[in-house]
This record gives C-alpha cells, structure tokens and sequence, in this order.
C-alpha cells in the first residue's frame, strides 16, 4: 500500500473512531435495480417509532427525515414512543384503520395483520437486488404468502458484554467459545466478587438470552409442524444448565427489566452479562472519567455455541410497515426507500456504532464493524439469528408466545429453583399450547 493510500485509509478510521460520518463505502451496485415511484401530491406522512436506546441512532435518524424533507416536499411527523408501547399502538392502528402511516415495530408484529398492510414487494424486490440481497431471517418475518408485507430494518443485536480484565483475572486468556467454558467463567467470576447478570426479568429485550440457552441445547417452543414441543429433554438440559449458571449471578436479576442490566454494568456491579451495544456506546460517549476507563476495559464476544453445533442467537427484529389506512402509499415507500438507500442508512449505522445491524447484505462492507473490533461481533446478527417462531411458522401465536415471556419464565423458574425443570417445561407446554391451539 503506497503512503499516501495508507494515510488515507487512517484518516477514515479515525473519522468513524471520533463519530463523524464518512462518505459512501465500496460495493457492488447492480444496474439492474430500477426503482419508479411516483409520490402522491400534497402528501404528509406520520410515522411512530421506539425511543433510541443510543442517541445517535435518533439524532441520524431525524437529520435523514429532514432530508427527505428537504429533497421531496414531504412533511413527516415522528413520534417516539417507549419500546412497550410501539407494538399495542401498532395493533390499535391496524385495527382501527386509523393512525400513523408507518411504524417501526418489531418481531413477527407483521404476522398478526397481514390484510391490513400495503404489499412492498416491489420496494424490497428493488433493495435487495441493489444492495446483494437480505438475509434469510428476513423473509421469515416479512414475506406472507410469497408477498413482502413490511420492509427490514434490522435487528438489535445481542451479545456477551464483559470486562476484559475481570475476566483475565479469572484466569482467561479469551472469552470461551463453548457453553462449558462459560460455565467455568461465570463460576470463577463470582468467585473472584465480579459477578455477571442476565436479565430474568419480563425484559422485552434482553430476555433474548434464554432464548439462545433452550436453542444452544436443541431445545424447541415448537417443532417444523408448528406443534408445542417445548418438553423435551434438549429442554430438561438447557434448563439443569440455567439452574446452575443462576447462583453466579448477582442478587436481583428475576426483577431486571431492560435498562436494569445496563445500568448495573456502568455502576460496576456485573461484569458480564448480555445486551446490544448500548452499554459500550454509553460508556464511551460518557464524561465521567470512570466510565471512559471503563469503556476501554469493556469487550464483545458472540453467544458460545452448543451441542447443536451452530450459532442460535434470538435478536429483536425491527421491521417497518406501511398501513393500507394511509393516504398516501406511494410516499410512504418513497420513504423507506430513501430511508433504506447507502446515502442515510451508512450514515444512521455510523452514528449509532451498529446499534441496529443491517438486514442487507451489501452493508456487511460499512467500515463501522471494522474501524473498531469491539464493533465487530454485532456484524452478523441478522445473518446469524434465529427467529422468534423457530422452527415452525411465524404468526399470532409466536408473537402471542413472546409477549407473554414463556421462554423466559420457564428458564427464571428453573434457575431459581422455584420449580423443577421438569415442572418449568410442563408449565411452558400449557401456556404455549393455549395460543398453538391443540
């Protein structure tokens, strides 16, 4: 590389490393991909969203729908709501026929009214020949009945967070890669008075690990025949594994919701546990000089792999979806595709460091997963991941079956010895197979 080359490539990293937003990356554009639109007159668009778990994310965000502004005439009203409220409000809307025109929701919401919502399939049709196509997870959530219903954000990717130096005073050179190796780590970091804390509460999002723990196992809620499968011995295992990975935890997890295993990270209670990477961004934007410590100590790893030989990752999924109530169709995919397009979505991950991974496959090339390493196990979070439905069919009783925590309940029971796994996994079994009707 001439010296010049290799300036340049160092004045981009440092770019991305200080926050800024760096200019289009390499890949393949297809010049196939045509897209024709034409947005209705006088249109004025009203979209609802979660709240950011990084600032970034929203701030880039806001500064894209102004731009769309700017470029079409369009007005567009955001409205922010907390993570628990977006998917009742979606479902009022859908009911109703009234409301916003679009919403960022998450998981199989799609699945639960899927004659109520505008057929992009031209749109993702157009992106995904673009930008090298989505990833599968993403047909699993959006595409009924060989049509896409909704347009991929993403997920919010979940991995392990830990203290890089807590851990080698456990004696570990590297996070473990087997469920064996993270067991013996856990231990010895209760030993050692820097124990981890995973979430067991009724946390919409970071129950997303006991998810991973039943699949890491082979255990199923349901099996490819979209039957309640849910007692099983791979179930049994998974859950005599959370029964005696609980006592390492620190006091108080079977009441964590989602901002509590963050907040005990940064007040330095836990130093392991499992979330996005939100707890490095807040770290490493902090003005607290503790926390900026901290941030530099603070390292990623995926979720160890189990005896089923594979990642099984459970993250939250994002989708966007357009309502058939809407006025104005064509500007509302005007929207997302402007949303979706190199130009603000590369800057959107940026600002965010990858808070929400790419569900396209060209956006594996954007610099952020690689300008810092403690980015890159985020990378391949959709790519990797399992749906919420695995392995049968997504719809209203998969979302049922996540909205009421019976992944999660089974394993808090069992781990804290309120029941006996056998008895978790019955409960689980009963609970499922109210919504997967018998």
């Amino acid at each position: 590389m001439s010296a010049n080359k290799r300036r340049d490539v160092l004045k981009a990293s440092a770019t991305l490393a200080t926050g800024a937003v760096v200019g289009p990356f390499i890949w393949v554009k297809q010049a196939a991909a045509q897209w024709r639109n034409e947005p209705e007159k006088a249109a004025k668009l009203r979209v609802l969203r979660w709240k950011r778990f990084v600032q970034g994310d929203e701030d880039q965000y806001m500064a894209n729908v102004k731009k769309f502004t700017d470029t079409f005439g369009i007005e567009v009203r955001v409205d922010h709501e907390g993570w628990e409220d977006v998917r009742p409000k979606a479902a009022v809307a859908a009911n109703t026929g009234a409301g916003p025109d679009i919403i960022l929701s998450t998981n199989d919401d799609a699945d639960l009214y899927p004659d109520k919502l505008v057929d992009v399939t031209d749109l993702c049709d157009y992106l995904g020949q673009k930008y090298g196509g989505w990833y599968p997870v993403c047909e699993q959530y959006l595409k009924h009945r060989g049509h896409w219903i909704g347009v991929p954000l993403g997920c919010a990717g979940n991995a392990i967070v830990y203290r890089e130096s807590h851990v080698k005073a456990a004696g570990f050179s590297a996070f473990p890669k087997d469920l064996a190796g993270f067991m013996k780590l856990m231990k010895a970091l209760k030993e050692r008075g820097t124990p981890p804390g995973f979430a067991l509460g009724h946390a919409s999002g970071d129950q997303a690990w006991t998810h991973w723990l039943v699949w890491a196992h082979g255990g199923k809620l349901v099996n490819d025949k979209n039957q309640v499968a849910i007692d099983s011995p791979e179930t049994l295992r998974a859950l005599e594994f959370a029964r005696e990975l609980y006592p390492t935890f620190v006091p108080g997890t079977l009441s964590w919701l989602d901002p509590s295993n963050n907040k005990a990270f940064l007040d330095g209670q836990i130093s392991a546990t499992a979330n996005g990477i939100s707890i490095y961004y807040a770290a490493k934007n902090s003005t607290d000089p503790r926390l900026k410590e901290m941030a530099a100590d603070i390292q990623h790893a995926n979720f160890p792999v189990g005896p089923v030989g594979r990642p099984t990752e459970f993250n939250i999924f994002f989708n966007q979806m357009i309502y058939k109530h809407t006025k104005y169709p064509n500007a509302a995919k005007e929207f997302l595709r402007f949303m979706m397009e190199e130009e603000q979505f590369s800057p959107w991950m940026q600002a965010s460091i990858g808070y929400v991974c790419h569900p396209l496959k060209a956006y594996e090339a954007n610099p952020i997963w690689t300008v810092d390493p403690k980015h890159t196990p985020y990378r391949d979070a959709t790519k990797v991941m399992l749906p919420v439905g695995y392995a049968g069919e997504m719809g209203s009783a998969s979302a049922a079956c996540i909205a009421d925590f019976i992944i999660l309940d089974m394993v808090a029971e069992a781990a804290s010895g309120s029941k006996t796994p056998k008895e978790a996994a019955e409960r689980a079994r009963k609970r499922a197979e109210r919504y997967y009707k018998v």
